[in-house]
């Protein structure tokens, strides 16, 4: 009887060599491994690199949110200080119109993202610059969102800074809690709120969202606060201005025959009473200001056109009271579980 034959394959014993395909797939993989990390690493560094990491958050949408962020920056610019501020807003940033810099074109080096100058010497970055239409939206999903906003976070060159102001979409959702669980040692979150009742709800909620994720507030900033209107009238009489719901308001002339009367178009009093509610701070009201509007589409705030204004004074005092609070030195890193 014949033997049988035995088949021998070369490769017995052997792995098959890996396609090409493969190899590119795990260079890839191995390569996101490494910016991943690299952005880790920069993620830390930031703790030793700027000095103040704020928050600027809003329950609802309508508050001026952006606008008091970009005032609070441009104040502590102002001052002296570097100062950034990152919008985190991704489907609808705004604060590059409001500083009149959105056609400005980013420089990338050494794989980082170079903030664009804003006035005051701010240091700016937004979802903004890297939109090639912007009227067209941005539809990410949850995790196409989270992964530009650590992006925002470890690949921008900042550099030394005394403050970060980041502003958020309204809400408390996937943006404040993935910077919240991203950024190391934030100091805290300021809440913006108007006076009126449904306002105030949404500004609860973000307090609550603070206490949830063991970040300070470091206080309520109460937006849209009065509306000042002055006149001239016989020198040292009364006169009486309409104010809202058909209540008349009283003032009297100064001896020039100026007078000046305050309207509480939106009530007033109810950021502090918020603030107070929750054992937080209250760091000012901010004026009713129609120059806010008109500077945000002309591209220049308020507080670069009348620095010795109304409003850019009441920003002055809101800074103020913040620094206050960061001086303080009682918020310890957050640690989020």
């Amino acid at each position: 009887m014949s033997s049988p034959i035995s088949h021998h394959n070369p490769n017995d014993g052997e792995s098959p060599a890996p396609s090409e395909e493969a190899t590119a797939d795990q260079k890839a993989q191995m390569e996101q491994a490494y910016a991943q990390m690299r952005r880790k690493l920069r993620m830390t560094r930031l703790a030793e690199d700027i000095d103040h990491k704020i928050m600027v958050l809003s329950g609802k949408g309508g508050v001026g949110k952006s606008t008091v962020a970009t005032g609070l920056a441009l104040s502590l610019a102002r001052q002296g200080k570097k100062v950034g501020i990152l919008d985190i807003d991704i489907t609808g940033p705004n604060i590059p119109k409001m500083l009149g810099i959105e056609d400005t074109e980013l420089h990338v080096e050494d794989s980082q993202i170079h903030p664009a100058d804003g006035p005051n010497g701010l240091k700016v970055m937004s979802m903004a610059f890297l939109l090639e239409d912007p009227d067209k939206p941005v539809i990410w999903r949850g995790p196409i969102k989270l992964g530009a906003i650590q992006q925002f976070i470890g690949d921008v060159a900042w550099g030394k800074l005394d403050a970060l102001v980041i502003d958020f979409p309204p809400g408390t959702s996937d943006e404040p809690l993935t910077v919240a669980q991203s950024l190391p040692n934030i100091d805290g979150m300021v809440i913006v709120t108007t006076p009126q009742d449904v306002a105030l709800l949404d500004s609860r909620k973000s307090i609550n969202f603070s206490k949830t994720v063991k970040i300070p507030v470091l206080g309520v900033v109460e937006n849209m606060s009065g509306y000042t209107i002055r006149g001239n009238a016989e020198p040292n009489s009364q006169i009486s201005v309409m104010g809202p719901q058909g209540v008349p308001v009283e003032a009297t002339t100064n001896e020039d025959g100026e007078w000046t009367v305050t309207l509480d178009l939106f009530k007033k009093g109810g950021g502090q009473s918020a603030a107070e509610e929750f054992e937080v701070p209250f760091l000012g009201s901010l004026p009713f200001d129609p120059g806010i509007v008109r500077g945000g589409d002309d591209g220049v705030h308020r507080i670069v056109a009348e620095p010795e204004g109304q409003t850019a004074k009441a920003f002055d005092t809101v800074v103020a009271n913040l620094m206050a609070q960061l001086a303080k030195g009682e918020d310890d890193a957050p640690e989020i579980l």
